[in-house]
């Protein structure tokens, strides 16, 4: 999409200056404002042309069945699907009683920004009805992310050429129709009429609706009141039904005149407490926003998103689109965890339907380090509801006869939602996925309190997992058969590399943080034995190696599977899912995306250098990236193996994964894990950070075509900034007083004044000769040839 036309490349925003509706599903996902628990897509505020209509709540879904053609014993019963809560974006005009529709009449201009700094979405148009009367409107959206119940709009309309008689329609609308499933299999099933009215009232020019889920009981209210500013003779109707509420406006402009209105809106939910309550919060809401105001609502977004940049703000100097990317890709990322709080982070966010509304093992595994490092209390967060969703997971392990708690591959709520067992339960790798990201919050924060009151659990009972779930064999390896690793292509595989990796790094750490909160472990029921149990797996993990090859198999025996016929395969039959039946990908050597390569970037201390770029060799012929997680950890890796030039490519090809919708499915939503991979990519690739035992190093290096990477990024109350350039590279604390880092494994104080050291190392790299290859039809766009070098001035 970033090459379309109307679509401009500026460091600060998402400008389109133009509509084009071959391209409205896309823009509806980029466009979407969200602030984790409340999310608005980017549909036109007159409701039509719309592709997805969207407007969430984080965590409010329906049930639905899950059928099987045959039952089996542990099989889930029920789906969770997300649903589309009631619109409070519509507000519909009519000019002289003929509806403003951008398909009809005559659309002189049209623009649409979104503003990374504002953190609104702007609108003009200039709009001439069939009749010939000619208006101008312009809207600004706003998902508050300081008040999270709130969302607003300010809808002007001015007369352009005389005399309009116009309506306004502010509606809250439910139960909105939803375009039919496409078949695809990460497209959400499509619910019909979810909500049921319990409730609906108007007064003034406010009006609010009451609605529950029929299968999950959760009860929802919205709100919705309006600030007019317009002639003495603007006229104001407030109705309402079951299933819509409408504040109409009415109103005869001269030419020059205007109609300001601003439509406050705000929502609540809950499975538990009355409606009368939820009413009563909506309207205490509506009260609040009210008192703020328009302008303070800017106001507080602004210095929201101010102090947000000020530790999280990434330059990238030398290719304009990689910087918008970046940028793009860090609001979202924060749009769809700032304010969560006790609700999970679906791998679309709140843009989109896609995949459910589920949430994944990516969050843990690529979201949160961002969040983890410039937004913490939001990764916090994140884990605290893994925490709050340990029953389901312990009652799972339960059924499948093991000890500790089993997470779900994907859930809304906390109960298993994938009908497929070898790419759904059998990734039992989520478990120390979550474990990983616990440690990685508690090495960037030394955060105590949260150790002691749910890190601890969320290892202890994953530890108790694996070790039920592996067993010693006779030449006493401890193995962990039967599961699938990140690679949804190979299932139900013996000693997935990566998942025994991440085994091991969760039982270690198990035994470490018990031991630092002894009375906390003994609430747990952990003794000294246990914690021994523990210690021995993890000791003992097998890691399978292929002698003759030189390297680790993604799992025991993959080495020996017949390779796929990659130079045989359409290139239209990507992804090869679409395609082909799983029992063909299976047995064959093919990766959808990083699983192995993932495990030397997450668990790099297993490896040494010269088996890290022979294994990354091996796998780059072989990962197709059917998946938008694979490119962002192929670029951090090819960058440690010296492929500078390839890494840039990757870095590329996670930043405009929906800016140039690349996996075709951005209609659905953005992706929300391989927006957070662009900055790994230029943060864990190009600047080479890596985080062990709660100490930072860095490695940077820039490619050909880059010549400044500078970023900030909180750690251990201190904000760190670092500057590379292709010479040097400085270190500087913008907050904090000293911290103690590794550049190139030698020791570094940083202070407030910037330390400077070569950016490049003495020693050359292994893998720096020759170049991997990939798949026939699967490389990466070269970055340098395809790369927008566009240059600017940054505005303050």
């Amino acid at each position: 999409m970033i090459s379309h036309p109307a679509f401009g490349c500026e460091p600060w925003c998402l400008r389109e200056t133009g509509l084009d509706l071959d391209v409205l599903a896309q823009s509806e996902s980029v466009f979407a404002l969200s602030n984790g628990h409340i999310g608005w897509r980017g549909n036109l505020d007159e409701g039509a042309p719309y592709e997805l209509p969207g407007s969430y709540l984080n965590g409010v879904h329906e049930l639905r069945p899950l059928p099987y053609a045959e039952a089996g014993y542990g099989y889930p019963e029920s789906g969770q699907t997300m649903i589309n809560v009631t619109n409070g974006k519509l507000i519909r005009l009519l000019v002289d009683d003929e509806p403003f529709d951008v398909r009809y009449g005559r659309l002189h201009s049209h623009e649409r920004v979104l503003d990374f700094r504002a953190g609104v979405l702007r609108r003009s148009a200039l709009w001439s009805s069939p009749a010939g009367r000619t208006v101008r409107i312009s809207s600004t959206r706003l998902v508050s992310l300081a008040q999270r119940s709130v969302a607003a709009i300010e809808y002007q309309v001015e007369a352009v050429d005389g005399p309009v008689r116009l309506v306004v329609q502010s509606e809250l609308v439910v139960n909105e129709p939803l375009p039919p499933a496409n078949g695809d299999p990460r497209v959400a099933a499509v619910l019909e009429s979810p909500l049921r009215s319990e409730m609906y009232a108007s007064d003034g020019a406010r009006a609010e609706l009451v609605h529950r889920t029929e299968r999950s009981g959760l009860c929802v209210a919205a709100g919705m009141d309006h600030l007019v500013d317009g002639p003495a003779s603007t006229q104001v109707l407030a109705e309402s039904f079951p299933d819509l509420g409408r504040v109409s406006l009415t109103v005869t402009l001269e030419r020059g005149d205007r109609l300001r209105v601003v439509k406050f809106v705000t929502y609540g939910w809950s499975e538990v407490r009355t409606r009368q309550a939820l009413r009563d919060q909506v309207d205490a809401a509506l009260t609040g926003a009210r008192q703020s105001g328009w302008d303070g609502l800017l106001a507080e977004q602004r210095t929201y998103l101010d102090d947000f940049w000020a530790r999280a703000d990434v330059e990238v100097d030398g290719d304009a689109e990689i910087q918008q990317a970046v940028r793009f890709a860090l609001f979202h990322v924060l749009q769809a965890g700032a304010r969560a709080e006790g609700r999970a982070i679906p791998a679309k966010g709140l843009t989109g339907t896609g995949y459910g509304g589920h949430a994944f093992w990516d969050t843990e595994t690529f979201v949160l380090p961002v969040l983890t490092y410039t937004v913490p209390g939001a990764a916090a967060h994140a884990l605290t509801w893994r925490h709050s969703t340990l029953g389901p997971a312990l009652e799972r392990a339960a059924q499948l006869g093991m000890k500790g708690a089993a997470f779900p591959w994907r859930t809304i709520a906390g109960a298993e939602c994938s009908s497929y067992w070898p790419a759904g339960t059998a990734a039992f790798h989520v478990g120390a996925d979550i474990a990983d990201a616990v440690v990685r919050y508690l090495g960037a924060t030394g955060d105590a309190d949260f150790e002691r009151t749910f890190g601890l659990e969320l290892i202890a009972q994953t530890a108790r997992f694996w070790r039920s779930l592996g067993h010693h064999d006779d030449q006493g390896r401890f193995r962990i058969d039967g599961v699938t690793g990140p690679d949804e292509y190979s299932a139900v595989a013996d000693n997935n590399t990566y998942t025994n990796l991440m085994a091991q790094h969760n039982l270690a750490s198990a035994v470490a943080i018990a031991k630092r909160n002894p009375d906390r472990a003994r609430e747990l029921g952990i003794d000294d034995e246990e914690m021994a149990a523990w210690g021995d797996a993890a000791r003992d993990m097998m890691l399978p190696y292929d002698e003759v090859l030189g390297i680790h198999p993604q799992a025991e025996g993959f080495t020996a599977h017949q390779e796929w016929d990659f130079a045989g395969t359409d290139p239209g039959h990507y992804p090869l899912l679409m395609h082909f039946p799983y029992f063909d990908l299976y047995r064959k050597q093919v990766v959808k995306q990083a699983d192995l390569v993932l495990a030397m970037h997450l668990r790099g201390e297993a490896f040494t250098p010269e088996q890290k770029a022979a294994n990354f060799r091996y796998y780059e012929r072989l990962t197709v990236r059917d998946s938008s997680l694979s490119a962002c950890t192929q670029a951090v890796m090819a960058a440690e193996v010296g492929h500078l030039g390839l890494a840039y490519d990757y870095l590329a090809e996670a930043a405009l994964m929906d800016l140039d919708n690349l996996e075709h499915n951005t209609r659905d939503g953005v992706h929300i894990a391989s927006l957070a991979g662009t900055w790994i990519a230029l943060v864990a690739g190009l600047g080479g950070m890596r985080e062990r035992d709660g100490s930072l190093s860095f490695a940077p290096r820039l490619p050909e075509g880059l010549t400044r990477l500078c970023f900030r990024l909180l750690f251990r109350g201190r904000c760190l900034q670092v500057e590379t350039t292709p010479d040097a590279t400085n270190y500087r604390l913008l907050v904090g007083d000293t911290l103690q880092i590794l550049h190139f494994g030698e020791e570094v104080t940083v202070m407030k004044n910037p330390v400077s050291h070569p950016t490049s190392p003495s020693r050359p790299l292994p893998g720096e000769a020759g170049h991997p290859t990939q798949p026939t039809g699967r490389e990466p766009l070269p970055r340098r040839e395809h790369g927008r070098t566009t240059t600017w001035k940054e505005t303050p």
